[in-house]
């Protein structure tokens, strides 16, 4: 057999991340090897949400402490000063948007690949499963053909037979052929527990990446409703409706660090398992399969010969001999007893049907298909599934600064809008915003009657004081 494996290597990615120091809740360090049963080892792994959640609290205090600066250290600017200010922000306000946009591009492109790299492996596991299934299906089949049809007619034969001694010996050798082939059978490995598993787990994997997938999309348009309803709110100088998306923002905020916690736990536990899948597969399935055979699929090397070579080969020469029997009785037997015939070329039938399954049982327990499976699964999520898990934690830190940005810009754009009281004042045009008709030593255009009446109160209010009444 020629040599059908293509060797895997981890990818750089899955090596760095392995890489990553393991630390229990108690900072004690922990054993990097994946095993997800392990109390430990779980610990290590939500230690990472542990430094995502520091990480979060760090930002919010941040955030807090400027927003306190921005509210009590207000000073009086001039015109120009404010100008220059609101400026600034209006260009921080659009980096922000900028990068909340290449966040949610990012976010989606990590998004497919960890979708794709997770259905190549439930097709693979599909695929696997399938192939089980048929060993099991062809090997219970190929039973069911030594033991019940063969006897079917092996009994009228030996009442045709009855006389004949020779013939008779010929049947008890067909018999004893049958239960060598039966022996052989059910000495192979039954696959009935592993496909149970591996449909369990596919349905499970599928489950729960249609659910992450989801979450992200609503994430990522979350994100751009948010950041475009924002800059909308500083275009319009609405404060109610900065307000909002600025409390929806920081609500973004904290789902950001949460998904990186999921994130960044998520591909350091699959870079474990991917630094040495074989190691973890033999460790956990020698209750069902034994290791020759898990090493036959495993490494499918032309070094390592077919754990069932030597049942297949005794199948096929048991068969062989069984139709050399069959084919003289059709010839001698037949002429004397005419009534055999029928019987005679059931069995024949039989056995042609059971040389087909065994071409197509060798064509199954070939290391080749399988393996073939198994590497398609470690390529989806070891490099694109983990791959994909990178980019949606980087979508997660430009998530993270873009809002940080924006809730600041909003922050200081909070004391550059007009006031609503006064922009009705001036009829809502910010060019009178700050620039009193009175003392400016001009005299004042022409006003229509309304404007004229709104220009004469003010005057009065700036000549004389307030007059209460008693």
């Amino acid at each position: 057999m020629p040599a059908a494996r293509v060797e895997y290597i981890a990818p750089w990615w899955v090596v760095w991340l392995h890489s990553v120091p393991h630390l229990g809740l108690r900072l004690q360090r922990v054993d990097s090897t994946f095993s997800p049963g392990d109390e430990t080892y779980q610990e290590s792994l939500l230690f990472l949400g542990v430094v995502a959640a520091v990480g979060l609290g760090l930002n919010l205090i941040f955030l807090a402490v400027y927003l306190v600066c921005t509210c009590c250290c207000r000073r009086d600017h001039t015109v120009q000063t404010k100008q220059s200010n609101s400026c600034c922000v209006t260009w921080t306000a659009v980096v922000a948007g900028l990068l909340c946009c290449a966040a949610v591009g990012v976010g989606f492109y990590g998004n497919s690949e960890t979708n794709d790299g997770v259905y190549q492996l439930i097709y693979s596991l599909d695929n696997a499963n399938h192939t089980f299934s048929g060993i099991d299906e062809l090997v219970s089949t190929n039973i069911q053909k030594m033991q019940v049809d063969l006897e079917q007619h092996l009994a009228p034969l030996s009442e045709i037979f009855a006389a004949r001694g020779d013939y008779i010996q010929t049947l008890k050798f067909i018999q004893q052929m049958a239960g060598n082939i039966i022996n052989q059978l059910s000495g192979l490995p039954v696959w009935r527990e592993v496909t149970t598993q591996l449909t369990e787990l596919s349905h499970q994997t599928a489950y729960v990446e249609y659910y992450r997938w989801l979450s992200y999309l609503l994430l990522f348009i979350l994100d751009l409703v948010i950041c475009l309803v924002t800059c909308l709110g500083l275009a319009r100088r609405s404060k109610c409706l900065l307000a909002s998306m600025l409390c929806c923002g920081v609500l973004t905020l904290i789902l950001s660090w949460a998904s990186l916690a999921a994130d960044t736990a998520a591909a350091v536990g699959t870079s474990d398992f991917c630094v040495a899948p074989d190691v973890y597969i033999l460790n956990n399935t020698q209750s069902q399969i034994s290791s020759e055979v898990t090493r036959y699929y495993l490494h499918c090397s032309q070094s390592l010969s077919s754990p069932f070579q030597q049942s297949l080969t005794a199948f096929q020469r048991s068969l062989t001999t069984m139709q050399i029997q069959v084919t003289g009785l059709l010839q001698f037997a037949v002429p004397l007893f005419p009534t055999a015939e029928k019987d005679l070329l059931g069995i024949q039938s039989l056995l042609n049907s059971s040389e087909t399954s065994l071409h197509q049982l060798t064509a199954m327990l070939d290391c080749r298909g399988l393996h073939k499976d198994y590497l398609d699964a470690l390529t989806g999520i070891c490099y694109d599934g983990i791959e994909g898990l990178l980019f949606l934690g980087l979508f997660s830190i430009l998530a993270a600064l873009a809002f940080s940005t924006l809730t600041c810009a909003g922050s200081r754009a909070w004391e550059h809008f007009i006031n609503r009281n006064q922009a009705i004042l001036f009829g809502g045009n910010p060019r009178y915003e700050n620039v009193p008709l009175i003392g400016r030593g001009s005299p004042p255009p022409t006003y229509s009657p309304s404007m004229r009446a709104t220009y004469m109160s003010v005057a009065d209010e700036h000549l004389r004081h307030y007059e209460f009444p008693s």
